[in-house]
């Protein structure tokens, strides 16, 4: 472990040097596996937030409240510690950087989009990708001012947009709708929409209305371990 940090009130970016690295591509997860005194084993997954240049492994961890592993990750983990990892794992949800893509998500599930944004930055394709995120306050959104910089549509639903630093001038709250949505869709473009599930289907709901393939749309959800 390398660096340690907690952006928001509810989560912890890892920044991991990980040996024998395969370079991943944006949309890729790394598991986390924890493994007590007693042999107990616990893992999960999380989406990588660096870009494939970068050379350490950036992951960004919402702490649950009940969370067998986020709340180890976010509490006692420190630099220097040694963690048992797995990746990069997934093919379904990634991005290459050579065909439009718009990216659609809800709090946390911002952090695959973030390796995507990281990605045409790099390469110099920043115009092939547009986002818009969703998330409770800007406080609770990881990568806020990233987002804004780079134009994404950032979206409130608990406080207005009130033209922050590097905004768009600001927005009254509420939920994301298609309106919203019109402008960023291109033909050929791939979505990728990544949230709760609650958050997915209903996201996945307004890019049908607005005519896009269901074929065109890449879903990742997560939420609470059963």
């Amino acid at each position: 472990m390398r660096e340690v940090s907690h952006p928001t009130p509810h989560g912890v970016i890892l920044r991991l040097d990980v040996s024998d690295r395969v370079q991943h591509l944006p949309g890729q997860h790394y598991a986390v596996r924890l493994t007590a005194e007693d042999g107990y084993v616990a893992q999960r997954s999380y989406s990588v937030s660096s870009a494939p240049s970068d050379r350490l492994v950036e992951l960004f961890i919402e702490r649950l409240e009940d969370g067998e592993v986020s709340t180890y990750l976010a509490d006692v983990v420190q630099p220097g510690d040694e963690l048992e990892v797995q990746g990069p794992i997934g093919g379904w949800f990634i991005w290459n950087g050579d065909q439009p893509a718009v990216g659609i998500a809800g709090g946390s599930g911002v952090v695959p989009l973030i390796a995507m944004l990281r990605h045409a930055v790099d390469i110099g394709r920043t115009d092939l990708l547009h986002l818009a995120v969703s998330s409770r306050t800007l406080a609770d959104l990881p990568y806020a001012y990233e987002l804004m910089a780079a134009g994404a549509l950032v979206v409130l639903t608990r406080e207005d947009r009130t033209g922050e630093p590097g905004g768009d001038g600001g927005r009254p709250r509420g939920r994301l709708h298609a309106g919203e949505l019109a402008p960023l869709l291109r033909p050929g473009a791939t979505c990728f929409v990544c949230g709760s599930n609650a958050f997915a289907e209903a996201a996945s709901m307004l890019l049908l209305e607005e005519g896009v393939a269901a074929s065109s749309i890449r879903v990742e959800r997560f939420g609470p371990s059963g």
